[in-house]
């Protein structure tokens, strides 16, 4: 194996476990503190204060470090489109602390930031031939061509997709563990497809996480904040795309899938019935009404997307 992933992903685990420990106490000085939402679950009421958007530090190492080791353009324009998911994720956040408020961006202006870096992003990758139209299916690699739909379809995708993984960071730890688990994945897939830059790319990912994770980990010390969880959306969706696995990304991510799905299902069955199916949504919350801990939600879930992820390496074999 190429020592350079050996080496993205210990600089990138080094960099983030030193750097958190100086960013968290000036996150607090400068009072960046996480307000919970009123239909939160009311023991999350603790969680009031800790600091959030965390994530500029695993943000920042991973597109210094990438940057700094993969050569191809390709790779260096998907650093660049995840970078920018994380820009949108950072207003939000940004906005939501100075206003002292729930809510960042509203709907239409986060939709509209995520849209513009999507469709640029596929654009210029389609027009530069870093990505062709196709669509493969996995297991059965049957491929066809989307033609101009493409730019459509996957930047629909990327947004979805952006948004499920913001959905699934609602845990101490849960979007961090899941996504560096997808990211090994990557790692693995990039390798055995000898795309060795994507595989630096993901190496880089997985080890910021790992860092990330002590200080996330529960009880969490720091929120990686939008900011870190629409940058991470990004960083799957590129990495999927860049290697052609779009439709691979629905397995290895089944969490954010079900994630959003769950949140999905809950709004329109109570718009219909005025019930609900589930206790909260999104589902990590169901499962804590029914008596689990964090903890062990965290575990399940990140067991459940390792389990995924075995599976869709034979799609890649």
């Amino acid at each position: 194996m190429d020592k350079t992933v050996y080496i993205s992903l210990i600089v990138s685990f080094i960099l983030t476990a030193v750097i958190m420990p100086i960013l968290i106490p000036a996150l607090h000085k400068l009072k960046f503190g996480q307000t919970i939402r009123e239909i939160g679950p009311k023991w999350h009421e603790n969680k009031n204060g800790t600091p959030t958007m965390g994530g500029i530090c695993f943000l920042v190492v991973i597109t210094v470090v990438s940057l700094a080791v993969c050569r191809t353009p390709a790779l260096r324009l998907g650093i660049i489109a995840a970078f920018l998911f994380g820009v949108v994720g950072f207003l939000d956040d940004f906005i939501k602390i100075y206003f002292k408020r729930n809510l960042g961006l509203n709907e239409k202006q986060k939709l509209l930031g995520q849209t513009l870096v999507s469709v640029l992003f596929l654009v210029l990758a389609v027009k530069l031939g870093y990505v062709t139209t196709e669509i493969t299916i996995p297991f059965v690699n049957i491929s066809f061509d989307l033609s101009w739909f493409y730019i459509i379809f996957i930047s629909v995708f990327m947004i979805g997709f952006t948004n499920a993984v913001n959905l699934t960071d609602g845990l101490d730890g849960l979007a961090g563990s899941v996504t560096a688990v997808v990211s090994l994945f990557f790692t693995i897939a990039s390798i055995l497809l000898r795309s060795y830059d994507s595989s630096y790319f993901a190496a880089s990912i997985t080890g910021a996480l790992i860092g990330f994770l002590i200080y996330n980990y529960h009880p969490a010390k720091v929120f990686m904040g939008d900011t870190g969880s629409l940058y991470l959306g990004g960083c799957v969706c590129v990495l999927a795309i860049l290697l052609k696995m779009e439709l691979i990304l629905l397995l290895v991510g089944i969490i954010y899938v079900i994630e959003a799905f769950s949140v999905i299902i809950q709004v329109a069955y109570f718009k219909k019935t005025k019930k609900r199916i589930f206790l909260m949504a999104p589902i990590h919350h169901h499962f804590e009404m029914k008596g689990l801990k964090e903890v062990q939600i965290v575990y399940m879930f990140s067991l459940i997307t390792l389990l995924c992820t075995v599976i869709a390496l034979f799609a890649v074999i």
